[in-house]
């Protein structure tokens, strides 16, 4: 994926916040001044460590943030920057990108966070709750009125995580190649999903896939069929994306009893593009799922990219140090629909 790049026109003026909120695929940054103006913002490919080493990722970012400050026509660094990544897992991964990032001179005084925790900031109205994440994985953060966090490791298989667009994608194309051998019940995702990969077969994709001839990073983008067989009553189908509302209900339910939310009217912000689907009956069973932890809480379908509770949680830490003002709840809503429209653009 190219570079991108978007701006909005606003007047540069001190204090200024950048954020970067970077994924597995993409990395978008915004900078954002003291009233939660949005200056400029731009897209780029993945500045992972774990997707494409330290050194290349942070060679990128730099270079995005200085495309960043041209199109914005700032003068001066950022007073903060906050980054919310993928694969800021542990405090190892959150000091080595940390003290990467500061090398950038990218701003006065950088924090990372997460990635999790933007989605949360993003959408939740005011500032807590709980931020579900269902993408290419799965994974949770929530964080209390009092300021109490919560969240997992997000690290896939050895922390007993399973679900997301990738998690799905294989249960479907396992379940097509049992379904076709004898080992598991017939599916319509025996045809759908061999069809899918330009093959008549499931005998034909596993030969396939074994040779080479099908790249298996092409697996995940299986998940918008699985959701199709399911609303066609495939009950095998059904039954991955059953079980996939139940692991969010899960994570979710989870951390709100580790905090103590069961009984407030907590907002769980859906974040990640798992959640474009219109399945009803996937949100209702994920609905049903968490009522039984927290009878109040309510869903936020999040409608801005997550880079906005980047510069969100920027701007809380400007105010926190008494650079400035709290944002208020119309400037918020104010950067959420600026960066909602540039994200709109983008796609």
């Amino acid at each position: 994926m190219g570079q991108r790049t978007g701006v909005t026109g606003a007047a540069n003026r001190e204090p200024l916040v950048l954020g970067i909120d970077g994924g597995n695929s993409k990395v978008d940054l915004a900078l954002v001044d003291a009233r939660g103006r949005l200056l400029g913002a731009v897209r780029g490919p993945t500045v992972s460590h774990q997707a494409v080493g330290l050194d290349a990722g942070m060679a990128r970012l730099g270079e995005l943030a200085a495309r960043l400050m041209k199109v914005s026509g700032a003068v001066s660094k950022p007073d903060i920057v906050v980054g919310t990544l993928a694969g800021a897992d542990y405090p190892e991964d959150v000091r080595l990108l940390e003290r990467a990032i500061t090398r950038l001179e990218l701003g006065r005084d950088v924090v990372v966070l997460n990635d999790t925790f933007a989605a949360l900031r993003a959408g939740a109205s005011s500032g807590w709750g709980v931020g579900l994440v269902c993408g290419q994985g799965i994974n949770a953060a929530a964080v209390a009125p009092n300021g109490r966090q919560a969240r997992f490791p997000g690290i896939g298989d050895i922390a007993g995580d399973w679900g997301g667009g990738g998690g799905i994608a294989m249960a479907a194309l396992q379940a097509a190649v049992r379904g076709s051998d004898g080992r598991g019940p017939h599916t319509s995702l025996e045809q759908a999903v061999p069809q899918y990969f330009g093959l008549k077969t499931a005998a034909a994709m596993t030969r396939a896939f074994y040779f080479g001839l099908i790249p298996e990073s092409r697996i995940s983008s299986l998940a918008p069929l699985v959701f199709e067989q399911a609303a066609a009553r495939d009950a095998v189908a059904r039954a991955i994306i059953d079980r996939l509302a139940d692991e969010l209900a899960g994570m979710a339910g989870a951390l709100i009893r580790r905090l103590h939310l069961t009984r407030l009217d907590v907002e769980v912000v859906l974040a990640g593009g798992v959640f474009r689907t219109r399945d009803e009956a996937f949100y209702e069973r994920l609905h049903q799922g968490l009522l039984g932890a927290a009878p109040r809480a309510r869903f936020v379908h999040l409608d801005s990219p997550p880079v906005a509770g980047a510069v969100l949680l920027a701007l809380d830490e400007l105010a926190r140090r008494g650079a400035c003002p709290s944002v208020t709840t119309d400037e918020s809503q104010s950067l959420r629909r600026a960066l909602g429209a540039w994200d709109q653009g983008k796609q």
